[in-house]
């Protein structure tokens, strides 16, 4: 499926770190306190913000509601509970969940290449590149701490550029810090070669165009972006494979790479990705997420600076779907 041009890539380095493991599954710290008179009567949640001032209010009342809170030895799980001088209040500091993405899991990773300097993956649909809000686990830079020790000492693992969760294809990722300095300013210059394939609605015309037009966030919607004056340069190449009837198949070249950008760029056409609900695509083809592949990723070495140049096939549902607009815009 996967089609490397350069070196065959060696076996993955899985880290082994008895004492790293340790510190990750460590027991929460727990601190314990009497109420002073000066706070009689107030809310529980009010005085255990005093006991442990550098965790937010709001991670605080979260660990009362989960039962991690005791007064004068019981559980009490209601925030607003007044609390009484001289009692003891206990507090299992169960770390954010933010702080306890940053770990190290062993999941499946298809390593296209891989040298001590970086390393190229296949991203599978449905992976997450960063733990975020509602995805605090299970994403590729958990899966890379757990491939390489290094990636515990650099900034995001290595990750230099993302692909969405239901977007699948080829990322490359640092594993020096030298390596990631090198591949962000290939990125920042413009020097990554980064190829797509798309399925979308309608179409396109002509067969051949480049869409140039600023990205930034939808003034009306925080989870959208948009084509907005005021957003950042981005610059789309398109080429229809294949028009079908109600369908496209299209390749598309990035210059810059804006969040979502393949994605905000074809909807202002008329355009959307089928099955991209978020900008007004529909489940189609037998696809049910977003019909977008990075097949193609281009660079320099980051040591050395020689070119090299992968190419990664589609997952079975967009490489269904893509014959399907081909086959039909042959009859």
């Amino acid at each position: 499926m996967v089609q490397p041009h350069g070196p065959t890539p060696p076996e993955p380095v899985v880290a082994d770190d008895a004492e790293l493991e340790a510190a990750w599954s460590a027991q929460p710290e727990r601190r314990e306190a009497t109420v002073p008179a000066e706070s009689h009567g107030q809310r529980l949640d009010k005085v255990v913000v005093t006991m442990a001032g550098e965790f937010s209010r709001n991670h605080l009342q979260g660990l009362i509601e989960q039962g991690h809170v005791a007064v004068n030895g019981v559980v009490t799980v209601s925030p607003s509970r007044k609390v009484l001088a001289g009692q003891v209040i206990v507090v299992d500091l169960v770390p954010t969940a933010e702080s306890r993405a940053f770990r190290p899991e062993t999941l499946p990773i298809a390593v296209v290449f891989e040298d001590e300097h970086m390393l190229v993956v296949d991203k599978a649909v449905g992976m997450v590149v960063h733990p975020a809000a509602g995805n605090w686990s299970g994403t590729l830079l958990n899966a890379l701490l757990a491939h390489h020790r290094g990636a515990a000492a650099l900034p995001r693992a290595g990750i230099v550029h993302r692909l969405d969760k239901d977007t699948s294809g080829l990322m490359v990722v640092a594993k020096t810090l030298p390596a990631l300095t090198a591949l962000s300013r290939e990125i920042a210059a413009r020097e990554v070669h980064r190829e797509y394939l798309a399925i979308v609605h309608g179409e396109v015309q002509p067969a051949q165009f480049s869409v140039d037009a600023p990205i930034g966030r939808d003034p009306q919607s925080r989870i959208r972006m948009a084509v907005v004056g005021s957003g950042k340069a981005a610059r789309t190449d398109v080429q229809a494979i294949a028009r079908a009837v109600g369908y496209s198949a299209l390749r598309c070249r990035l210059h810059t790479g804006r969040t979502h950008q393949i994605r905000v760029h074809l909807a202002s056409r008329g355009h959307p990705l089928v099955a991209d609900a978020l900008y007004g695509g529909k489940p189609a083809l037998a696809m049910a997420r977003q019909a977008l592949h990075a097949t193609r990723l281009g660079f320099d070495h980051p040591a050395g600076g020689r070119p090299m140049s992968f190419d990664a096939a589609p997952p079975a549902d967009f490489a269904s779907a893509w014959r399907n607009v081909l086959d039909e815009a042959k009859r």
